[in-house]
């Protein structure tokens, strides 16, 4: 046991499916049966931001992920956790609303955070990890 070596094997996946990096980070990460997604940020993937509420942004950020996890090998339904990180609670109830459209059914387990600071016009950001 002590002396057992648990080597994993780590891909980056670039797509056009999503909204392309803006930092020093990558989109998507395999590492094992894992796939991990940066945050995303309410973007299309032209770069445009969603216009509208948290209900447009909640959206956008959604069909993102679900075609980045497709683009990795994975979908929606193999999604254990997210992190969903809002501006403001008041948006809770209306961003759980069409989260719950995506995961109508044994959703992930999920942390829910207020921030303080997005970028102009940003209400909204979840980071995703789901199996392969």
């Amino acid at each position: 046991m002590g002396n057992e070596r648990i080597e994993m094997n780590k891909s980056i996946i670039e797509t056009k499916k999503g909204p392309q990096p803006k930092g020093q980070y990558s989109q998507i990460v395999v590492g094992g049966s894992f796939v991990f997604l940066s945050g995303q940020l309410p973007f299309a993937p032209d770069g445009k931001l969603a216009d509208g509420d948290i209900k447009a942004q909640t959206k956008q950020i959604l069909k993102n992920i679900k075609n980045m996890l497709e683009e990795a090998g994975s979908s929606l339904t193999k999604v254990v956790r997210m992190g969903v990180y809002i501006s403001d609670i008041d948006d809770f109830e209306a961003m759980n609303e069409i989260y719950s459209e995506f995961f109508p059914e044994h959703p992930p387990a999920r942390t829910t955070l207020v921030v303080s600071r997005f970028p102009p016009g940003v209400k909204i950001e979840i980071d995703t990890i789901a199996l392969l």
